[in-house]
C-alpha cells in the first residue's frame, strides 16, 4: 500500500470509529453489562459493529502495510495526529475506565482514601456509569495519577469536563513519548521513523489511550521520557537521578513501570558492566525511582494501599490472560470425568512465579548486552504472564520494543490481534469466546514453551567442527 494511500485509509478508519464511538461507545447512560448479542440487538447496533470492525481493521491494515517503510519521522507524527483528530472529539472507545477515574478522583477530592474504600463510599455522583464489581474494590492505580484524578475532578466539577482533561493528560502523555522515543531508537541504531511509527500509529493508541482516555498513555510517556534521559546521559549522576525520577513518577500512575527499572540502572553504566560500576551509575536511577515514588506517596497523604489494589484484577476472568486460559483448560477438560476444578488460582500463581524468575533471567543476561530491549521483554513478559491482560497493557512493551527490537514481527502481531478483543462499548469478546478462546491460548502456550526449550537446547549445543 503506498503510503499516501496508507494516510487516508487510516483516517477513514479513525472516522469510522468516531461515529460508532457517538452510536454505541463507551457512553456513560449505556447499559454496564452488555453483551454482543444484546449490542447487535439493540438501536443502530449492526451499524455500530459494523463500524467499529471496518474502522478498526482500516486503522490496523493501514499501521501493518507500513510498518518497515515510513517515509519520515515527520510524516508518521503527522499522519499519527491525523488519525487522532476525529477521535479526540468524540464519546470514549473501548472502556468505562475513565469513569472510574472521576469516581476516585471525587473521593480523593472528598478527603476520602480511595485505597481504603471503594468509590461507593462518597457516593460518587457518576456512580451508575461503573460496573458494580469495582464500586466497593481500592484504586489499583498509583499515587501520583491519584492526585492527578482528584485535581481533575476539583477544576471541572463534572462528568464531562474530567473526561475532557483525562484525555488531555492521556495525549500529553502520547506527545511525550513522540518527543523521547526516538533517543531510545538512536541508541539501540533504530530508524526514528519506525520506532515512532509502530509504537504510536497502531489502533490501540488512538482507541485505547487517546479516545479511552486511559492513564496507561501518561504512564508510557513518563517511562520513556525516564529511560530517554537515561540513556543520553549515562555516567553523569545529575541526569541518571532526573531519570529515575521519572521513572519514579510512571510508577505513581502505574506500579509496574518499576519493572524497567533495574534494566535503567544497568543502562546508566559509562562502560562495561562491573558491580562497582552498577553501584555508582546504575545508584542514581534506583535512588531516584525509590524517592519520588515515596516522596509523592506521601505528598498525597496516601499508604501503599495501591499494592494491594492490583489483586482486583483477578476478579476478571479471561483467556487472553495465558496462565487464566491455562486454568480455565483445565477446568473444560476435567468436566467429562465429573470433577469441578477451579484451576485458576494456581495456574495464576505458577504463571507469576515464572515471571519471577524470568525477570530476574532477563536483568542477569542484560548485563553484557542491550538493557533497553530486554527491558521491552520484561514489560512484555509481565503483561503475558499477569492474571488479567486488557488490550491496552500491550503498549507498554510495544513503545520500549518498537525503538530497541530488530525483530518485530511477534510484538507488533499480539498488538494487532489485540485491537480487535474489546467492542465499541467496552464489551471485552474474550468474556464471551471462552470456550474457543482458552483451549486456543493453552495451545499457544504449549508450542511457544517448546520452542523456547528447544532453543534453549540449541544455544548449549556446541557448534559442529568443519
Amino acid at each position: 500500500m503506498p503510503h499516501h494511500l496508507a494516510r487516508w485509509t487510516g483516517l477513514a478508519g479513525s472516522m469510522m470509529l468516531a461515529v460508532a464511538a457517538y452510536l454505541g461507545g463507551a457512553l456513560p447512560g449505556s447499559p454496564l453489562r452488555p453483551t454482543p448479542v444484546s449490542i447487535w440487538q439493540g438501536p443502530d447496533g449492526p451499524l455500530v459493529i459494523g463500524l467499529w470492525l471496518a474502522g478498526t481493521g482500516a486503522m490496523a491494515g493501514a499501521w501493518w502495510a507500513l510498518r518497515h517503510r515510513v517515509p519520515s519521522a515527520r510524516w508518521a507524527l503527522v499522519t499519527v495526529g491525523l488519525w487522532l483528530l476525529p477521535l479526540l472529539v468524540a464519546p470514549p472507545l473501548g472502556s468505562r475506565d475513565v469513569y472510574a477515574y472521576a469516581c476516585q478522583g471525587a473521593s480523593y477530592a472528598a478527603g476520602i482514601n480511595p485505597y481504603e474504600q471503594g468509590v461507593s463510599a462518597l457516593p460518587c455522583p457518576w456512580l451508575d456509569t461503573i460496573s458494580h464489581i469495582w464500586r466497593d474494590t481500592p484504586a489499583p492505580y498509583g499515587p501520583m495519577f491519584v492526585v492527578l484524578a482528584g485535581a481533575v475532578v476539583e477544576a471541572t466539577g463534572s462528568l464531562t469536563g474530567s473526561v475532557v482533561l483525562f484525555r488531555l493528560l492521556a495525549v500529553a502523555g502520547v506527545g511525550l513519548t513522540a518527543a523521547c522515543l526516538p533517543v531510545l531508537a538512536r541508541r539501540a541504531g533504530i530508524p526514528a521513523e519506525r520506532a515512532l511509527w509502530l509504537a504510536l500509529a497502531g489502533p490501540l493508541v488512538a482507541v485505547h489511550l487517546v479516545s479511552g482516555a486511559h492513564n496507561d498513555a501518561l504512564m508510557v510517556g513518563l517511562l520513556v521520557a525516564g529511560l530517554a534521559v537515561v540513556a543520553s546521559r549515562p555516567g553523569r549522576p545529575g541526569p541518571l537521578l532526573a531519570g529515575g525520577v521519572l521513572l519514579g513518577l510512571a510508577a505513581g500512575i502505574k506500579v509496574t513501570a518499576l519493572v524497567v527499572v533495574p534494566f535503567a540502572a544497568l543502562a546508566a553504566i559509562a562502560g562495561a558492566y562491573s558491580t562497582r560500576a552498577l553501584l555508582r551509575d546504575g545508584g542514581w536511577v534506583v535512588g531516584g525511582a525509590v524517592a519520588a515514588v515515596a516522596g509523592v506517596t506521601v505528598a498525597a497523604g496516601l499508604n501503599f494501599g495501591w499494592i494491594g489494589g492490583l489483586e482486583q484484577g483477578g476478579l476478571v476472568v479471561a483467556w487472553s490472560s495465558p496462565s487464566t486460559a491455562v486454568g480455565q483448560t483445565v477446568g473444560y477438560l476435567a468436566l467429562p470425568f465429573g470433577w469441578h476444578v477451579d484451576a485458576l488460582p494456581v495456574t495464576r500463581a505458577v504463571g507469576m512465579a515464572v515471571l519471577a524468575v524470568l525477570l530476574v533471567w532477563l536483568w542477569w543476561r542484560a548485563r553484557f548486552r542491550e538493557p533497553l530491549w530486554h527491558a521491552g521483554l520484561a514489560l512484555a513478559a509481565t503483561v503475558a504472564l499477569a492474571p488479567l491482560f486488557h488490550p491496552w497493557y500491550w503498549t507498554w512493551p510495544l513503545v520500549v520494543l518498537a525503538a530497541t527490537a530488530r525483530r518485530t514481527g511477534w510484538f507488533t502481531v499480539v498488538a494487532l490481534v489485540s485491537s480487535f478483543l474489546v467492542l465499541a462499548d467496552g464489551t471485552g469478546l474474550p468474556r464471551y469466546t471462552k470456550t474457543m478462546g482458552a483451549p486456543l491460548m493453552t495451545l499457544l502456550v504449549i508450542v511457544v514453551a517448546v520452542r523456547l526449550v528447544r532453543s534453549a537446547r540449541a544455544a548449549r549445543r556446541p557448534a559442529a567442527v568443519d
